[in-house]
């Protein structure tokens, strides 16, 4: 899913000339990957960010102390401000963020595993989007359906254009 997905975003960028770029923490850089796995990706990946660190998504991102302390990590507030932070240290015309808890551990009652927050920025407007994926589910499938929602999130935005 996650190979058909970048496909898609890197013919829909191409075709529309957009750029791209990501920060990412549960995903590890698997959007990044998957789309520098395929040819003709330089012309649309600008960069990402792997920030799996509060103090890289705070240092590197700009993520502000008091967001993470008071919502957390995982939260549409701290996706909103990485994906505004890599738009600002990238300048794509479209940015995405994914931060979240993929297990086995790592979750509780208020964000159980497979909680995980999505941001996209574009033209200066940010959306962000909470998802709950079944807590059944392994590691690897958790962060192949985060990296292939955003995707789907950065290709909807530039559909839009």
């Amino acid at each position: 899913m996650t190979k058909r997905t970048a496909k898609e975003l890197l013919s829909v960028f191409q075709k529309k000339g957009l750029t791209f770029s990501s920060a990412e923490s549960c995903t590890g850089g698997m959007i990044c990957e998957s789309l520098t796995d395929l040819a003709g990706s330089s012309s649309v990946v600008l960069g990402g960010v792997v920030s799996y660190s509060n103090e890289v998504k705070m240092k590197v991102l700009g993520v502000s102390p008091d967001t993470l302390s008071s919502v957390g990590a995982v939260s549409e507030e701290t996706a909103y401000e990485m994906a505004e932070g890599v738009n600002r240290l990238t300048g794509a015309d479209i940015s995405v963020s994914v931060t979240g808890i993929a297990g086995p551990g790592g979750g509780s009652i208020e964000k159980p595993v497979g909680t995980v927050c999505f941001g996209v920025t574009c033209k200066g407007i940010t959306k962000t989007e909470k998802q709950n994926f079944p807590s059944t589910l392994s590691r690897d499938e958790i962060r192949r359906l985060s990296a292939a929602y955003a995707m789907n999130m950065a290709i909807d935005a530039a559909k839009e254009l």
